[in-house]
Order: C-alpha cells, then structure tokens, then sequence
C-alpha cells in the first residue's frame, strides 16, 4: 500500500474536524485482531488461503480446496466459508505480513478519520466498504480464471484516498521525502502522486499479470476510481458547507505539532 518510498505520508491537518472518527478506529482494531488472533500474526496458513478471494472461486461459485494448480507449480488452499461469495469481506481485513498491515492502517489513520467527519459513521463504513468490494471486483475482472489468493484492506483504503483527494485537495499533509525530512504538501500532490503509480502499475499488470510483484494493483486502482465516484453520493449533505469552507480555508505549514492525526 506504501509504493512511494520517497514520499512516505506521517499525518494530515485535522483543523475542523468534529466527529470522533469512531468506525475509522474499529476498523483498524478489526484488521489487527483478524491479524493476530485468527491469522496468527500470518502462521495460520488454513485461514489465510480460505478466506481470501480467489477469483476463480468467485467466476465460478465453488470452494476450490487442496492442492490446486497455479503458474509455476502447485498452491494448497484450505476450505473457504459458503457462500463463497462471503470471502469478498472477509479478505478485506486480512493481511499477508506486518508490513503489509502496518502500511495500510496508516494510511487509515491519516485519511479516513476526515473522511468519516464528512460523511457520516454509518455512511462511511459503508464507502468503505463498497470500495473494497469494487476493488476486489476489479482484481477479478483482470484475472478471472487466477487460483492465487488475494487479500488486504489496500483496495478499501483506496476508495478512501480518493474521496479525500476530491473533498480535500488543498488539505496539508505530512510526509517524510528521502533525506529532506519532514515537509508538508497538498493532498492532491500527495495522494495523486500515489494515484498515477496505482495506474501506470495497473496497466502494466494488465499487459503482463505476472509483473504485478505480488501487488493486486488493479485492485487499487478500482477502488480508487470508486471513490472518486462514490464520495458525492455519501458525503453528508449537512456538512457539505463545513466541508468546503475548510477546503478553502488557508493552512499554515505544519512539521510536527498541532491537532494532527
């Protein structure tokens, strides 16, 4: 989730937030506790293969279980729940390694709790969502036949990042950039700089699947597309003013104090 080694976000401006980001927390708590208590901090290979998307399994609604044929040899996978369909969900608060996890609820962290100011709890939770399944909809449609497990909150979080980039572009955000330290830059330099790689990686994993590194990042870039599309039928019309006042609104520079996320 974190390709920009160069450009490493640490915080954003949360002048004018409101609400206690409350379902931003309970998910990041979700996402460790699959983590650590039903992954076994990744050991549980069982649960990992068995409720992570394959998308073949989705293509074709059966549980492929044992040992199963891939390129380049042989997976075993586990039995999934029924409906199989449920793995949708499931695999959106799994991860593959700490770092894994750790790069995608900071990202979490720093952009979803704004977003859940401007749309709302309840409305929130279920962009999130929606997010995350259009992505995993978009890993499908790539490779539809592909018996490798897919999983990750990555695709979710970037429904996230793109409606922050539309709600808050002028929004101030706190990065490390190589050997210069800590600067602030707008959002839309941030998390565009972030989108044009999801997007020349995802044409580049739809030319040559196999390149993709492990990284599913056509599912980034379908749940980056859905949040752009979906953030102005979620956010909360009632804040929409409070919203756009703080868009306008001049921020100082900020290296490391304040009210931060």
């Amino acid at each position: 989730m974190i390709p920009l080694i160069s450009l490493f976000p640490i915080g954003d401006d949360n002048t004018g937030r409101t609400r206690q980001p409350y379902v931003t927390y309970i998910l990041i708590a979700i996402n460790i506790a699959v983590f650590v208590f039903l992954q076994g901090l990744g050991s549980n290979e069982a649960f990992t293969t068995g409720y992570s998307v394959v998308p073949r399994e989705i293509t074709t609604n059966q549980d492929f279980y044992g040992k199963v044929p891939v390129e380049g040899g042989v997976l075993t996978l586990a039995q999934g729940p029924q409906p199989i369909y449920f793995t949708i969900l499931s695999a959106m608060f799994m991860h593959g390694s700490l770092m894994h996890l750790g790069g995608n609820m900071l990202y979490l962290w720093i952009f979803g709790d704004n977003l859940e100011d401007a749309m709302g709890h309840f409305k929130f939770l279920l962009f999130y969502l929606l997010c995350g399944a259009l992505a995993t909809a978009a890993h499908i449609l790539v490779g539809p036949n592909s018996m490798i497990p897919s999983l990750g909150a990555s695709g979710a979080i970037a429904g996230v990042l793109g409606g922050y980039i539309l709600l808050f572009p002028g929004r101030q955000v706190r990065v490390l950039v190589g050997y210069l330290g800590i600067i602030a830059l707008p959002a839309i330099i941030v998390i565009g700089l972030w989108g044009a790689l999801q997007f020349l990686n995802g044409f580049g994993e739809l030319a040559s699947p196999r390149n993709g590194g492990g990284v599913a990042y056509m599912a980034h870039v379908g749940g980056f597309v859905a949040g752009l599309i979906l953030v102005n039928v979620f956010k909360n019309r009632a804040t929409q003013q409070r919203v756009q006042d703080r868009i306008e609104a001049p921020v100082d520079y900020f290296p490391l104090g304040g009210g931060r996320s």
